[in-house]
Order: C-alpha cells, then sequence, then structure tokens
C-alpha cells in the first residue's frame, strides 16, 4: 500500500493518518468542515472585552501515552508541539443537598472524601480499583488496540470477560463494593462520558478508574484544539496532506474494492485503502449508496442502539471562578430514574444532570482578562427517541440550566453573561452527520462491543477500513486512537 484516503479529522482519523505516514504511506485526509477535529472543534467569539474560545470537546484527557506514541513513532516529543496540564482534582461531585466529592488519585485526599460520604466504604473503594485494575490488563491493555474481525477473536476473549463479569453493569459492580449511594454515582458517572448508561453498560469499562488513577487527567494548553492543531502539525511534517472544508460525497468503488473518494468541490482522490473516520450509518448509508453490500449493512446498523445526544450551553462571564475547579458534576435529583429518561423513555425531563466544564481555571488566556469560559453539558435522549424542534426547546433548556448554575454556584450568572450560544443533537447531526444526532455513536453495551461493533475492517470490502467511536473499542480519545493503532496494524500487516 503506498496511498490511502482517510475521511474526517477527527483524533480518530488524525491518530490513523499519522500511524499511516509514519510508516510510509502517503495519506490525504478529507474533512467536510473549516477546521480539523471532528468532536475537536472550537469556535472564538470576540466581544467588547476581548475574544472567548470555547472548545466543542472532548476536554476530558485520560492516557496522554497513547498521544505521545504518535510522535514517537518518527522519533519526535509531544512536548513540543504542545503542552498538557494536569488537572486535580480530576472532578469534583456535586449534589443537590450541597454535598462536594473532589475524585482523584490521590489516596489520602480519596480516604478522606469517602469517609465523609460513608466511613466504612474505604475497603470497598480498594477492592474496586483491585477489579478495575484486572479490567484494565484485560480489556485495554490486551484488547484494546486489537481489532476483532471473527467470531473466533471473541471466543478467545470470552475466558477474561467471564472472570470479570462483562455482562454485568458498571453501576451493579460498583455497588457491590461501596454502600454510599452518592459513591455509587460517583465510581460509575464515567461511562456518560463515552455515551454509556451506567445502568446497563459493560462493567468492563470500569477499566476507565485505573486509566485515569494511572495516567491522570489533563487539559491542554490553549484548549483542545490545541492538541488538535499538534496532531495536524506532527501529520503535515511527515508529508500528509489535509483537505479542509471539502466533504466526501461518495467513496468510489470498482468490484470489490475502494478505489477513492469524490467529494463536494468536484475534487476525486484515487488511493490504495480507503479509511472512514466518518460517522458509520453516513458512511455506508450516503458514502456508499451503490455498493449492495453496504446497503445490507445499512439495514442491521439502522437496528442497533445508538448513544443519546448532548445539549451544551457555551458561555463566557464575567468574573473569575478559583473556586469551581476544572471539571464538575452536578447531579440532579435522581439518577436511574434520569438514566431512563434518556436512554429509554426518550422524555426530556424537568430535571437534569449537568458537567460543567471551566477551563480558566486551569488557563485564563482562553477568556478575557478578568472574565471566564465555561461550558454546561447535559445527556439528552437522541433524535430516534425525541424528534422535536431543536430550536424552539433549546433557549428554554438553555435558560434551565443556567437557571440550575445560578442557583448552585453563581448567583448573578445572568447579568454576568458576556456570550454564550448552544449546541444542540440538530448540531451533530448537521455538523457532523451524527446518526439519530448521537454524540457517540453505538452504545456502548456488551452485545455492541468488540466484535458485535463495526468491524475495523469490512468485510466486504478488503480495502475499506473504519475508525473512530463507531469501531472497536469505542468512543472517547483513548479509544479513538487506539482504534486508529488496531486499524493501522490492519492496513499495514495487509499489504505484507
Amino acid at each position: 500500500m503506498k496511498t490511502a484516503i482517510v475521511i474526517g479529522a477527527g483524533f480518530g482519523g488524525l491518530a490513523l493518518a499519522i500511524r499511516l505516514q509514519s510508516a510510509g504511506v502517503q495519506t490525504t485526509i478529507v474533512e467536510s468542515r473549516d477546521k480539523p477535529g471532528g468532536r475537536g472543534y472550537f469556535w472564538e467569539r470576540a466581544t467588547d472585552e476581548g475574544t472567548f474560545t470555547f472548545d466543542a470537546g472532548p476536554t476530558v484527557i485520560t492516557d496522554p501515552d497513547c498521544l505521545r506514541e504518535l510522535w514517537a513513532l518518527s522519533g519526535r516529543d509531544m512536548s513540543a508541539d504542545v503542552t498538557l496540564d494536569p488537572v486535580l482534582p480530576f472532578y469534583r461531585l456535586n449534589w443537590p443537598d450541597g454535598t462536594n466529592f473532589d475524585y482523584s488519585n490521590d489516596d489520602v485526599q480519596m480516604r478522606a472524601e469517602i469517609e465523609k460520604l460513608h466511613p466504612g466504604d474505604w475497603a470497598g473503594y480498594e477492592k474496586f480499583l483491585h477489579y478495575s485494575a484486572g479490567v484494565f490488563h484485560e480489556g485495554y491493555e490486551k484488547l484494546g488496540h486489537v481489532a476483532f474481525l471473527d467470531f473466533g477473536s471473541m471466543i478467545k476473549a470470552a475466558p477474561a470477560l467471564a472472570k470479570y463479569q462483562a455482562w454485568r453493569s458498571v453501576y451493579s459492580i460498583v455497588s457491590s463494593f461501596v454502600k454510599s449511594e452518592k459513591l455509587r454515582e460517583a465510581l460509575s458517572f464515567h461511562t456518560l462520558l463515552v455515551g454509556g448508561n451506567p445502568m446497563t453498560t459493560s462493567a468492563i469499562y470500569a477499566l476507565i478508574h485505573k486509566l485515569e488513577r494511572d495516567g491522570g487527567v489533563w487539559f491542554a494548553r490553549g484548549g483542545t484544539n490545541r492538541l488538535v492543531a499538534a496532531l495536524v502539525t506532527q501529520f503535515e511534517r511527515l508529508g500528509g496532506v489535509l483537505r479542509l472544508d471539502d466533504p466526501v460525497t461518495s467513496i468510489e468503488t470498482l468490484g470489490d474494492r475502494a478505489t477513492g473518494v469524490t467529494t463536494a468541490s468536484g475534487w476525486s482522490g484515487q488511493a490504495d485503502a480507503v479509511a472512514a473516520n466518518s460517522d458509520i450509518m453516513h458512511t455506508y448509508r450516503d458514502l456508499l449508496a451503490t455498493s449492495r453490500s453496504a446497503k445490507r449493512k445499512t439495514g442491521s446498523l439502522e437496528r442497533k442502539k445508538y448513544s443519546p445526544s448532548l445539549f451544551v450551553v457555551h458561555f463566557g462571564i464575567k468574573g473569575t471562578w478559583p473556586g469551581i475547579p476544572h471539571h464538575m458534576i452536578l447531579f440532579g435529583p435522581r439518577y436511574k430514574g434520569l438514566l431512563e429518561d434518556i436512554y429509554d423513555h426518550g422524555v426530556l425531563s424537568e430535571d437534569f444532570s449537568l458537567y460543567l466544564h471551566h477551563p480558566t481555571v486551569t488557563d485564563p488566556s482562553l477568556a478575557p482578562e478578568g472574565h471566564s469560559t465555561f461550558y454546561a453539558l447535559a445527556p439528552v435522549p437522541h433524535l430516534g427517541k425525541f424528534p422535536v424542534d431543536w430550536d424552539e426547546i433549546a433557549p428554554i433548556l438553555e435558560k434551565r440550566i443556567l437557571d440550575e448554575i445560578g442557583r448552585r454556584l453563581i448567583p448573578d450568572i445572568h447579568e454576568r453573561i458576556v456570550t454564550k450560544f448552544s449546541y444542540a443533537p440538530k448540531d451533530f447531526a448537521q455538523d457532523l452527520n451524527a446518526h439519530l444526532g448521537s454524540a457517540f455513536s453505538l452504545e456502548p453495551v456488551l452485545t455492541q462491543s468488540a466484535y458485535f461493533r463495526v468491524h475495523n475492517r469490512d468485510e466486504h470490502i478488503p480495502n475499506l477500513y473504519f475508525v473512530g467511536a463507531g469501531t472497536h473499542p469505542g468512543a472517547g480519545i483513548p479509544g479513538v486512537v487506539g482504534s486508529a493503532k488496531a486499524t493501522a496494524r490492519l492496513m499495514l500487516e495487509g499489504e505484507k
């Protein structure tokens, strides 16, 4: 393989392209939007006070070593292109009764925090960490970068999955170790960061705790967009080509081979292999519209379960808030019931839980002097479960979210706002071609994981590959960067 085209400049697409280019494969990335990054997009808002920078996400960076490896392939150091700053506490969790819980990897601090919630739960927490280390080793270190192309590969993994009771949910496993309901919520919410319901997502995802404990939680100085820019710098210095603002309209095929792509501008690119970092349904339904095998795949994809969407309010305000940490989870009055409304019933509840991102407490440069940048994120049902006019609902939900932040953290928030805008499920669908406006592609339940997820290589078009949240191992920066490692191995070994 001498040439390759990667569709989409998200984290998965960039990571794959860097691996291919590092191996001597001339690679072109074709991106539909005016900036690279995919879900790592960003906006700048100019005001009389100055410019505010807003990251779309992902703003929780874990396992930085998986990123550093992309530079090490060519003997370079990632730190020359981007600085990652540690974030402590990892998260502050806050409940409506005023309880705060600072989550970190500092055992002394964690013991004190757990003792506040339930004096007897420290021993159970230690047992949970031991469990998390086990699933991390079996589920991430061993299987996170390996493609599952046949059922036999799944059978080989079965003993490890059985040993750690992978059929149980994260919440169920956590509950077997600790008694405090608040601590159960604190140790199970992480699956929401990759689109999974803590009540149904496989217990294997408890590995996130080991990932954070060992690798920490980080933020890219200047915003996640600076990490995206660093990935682009590394790709282009290796000789790769990035085409922006030119959506791919079709993947061209001849027989059982992909021959290249055609774009909206009329550009036609040929390559020995094509890899899609685009939405999986969009790829099969729209970009492969003339392929009979793709039509069969589209039918099976339509029957799968997709992760919820998100409603995100970005706002820049007057004042600085050193008492509000970088990452906060503002739990609502319900946990299980709210999750059922989002995942099962397709209801936009009166109550909600929020992830509050406050990057200027770590990096003040993202807002004018004396000001702060925030976003508040609420999981909401995807468009398939809640097909409404978001232009009508967005202003109502935006106000309710800001009111809640005002009630719990910033009393005069409305008077302080300098600039604000929201991002809704319809925007995920329009900007990212995300099926049903899902923010994380396929829901990470056990029956849609590993072999049961979209394969990293198409079964019928052997030089068509997939990377990103819809394929193994799933969403999140470590997930999509891991998918790039698995896919690159297939692409490079397939040519030997």
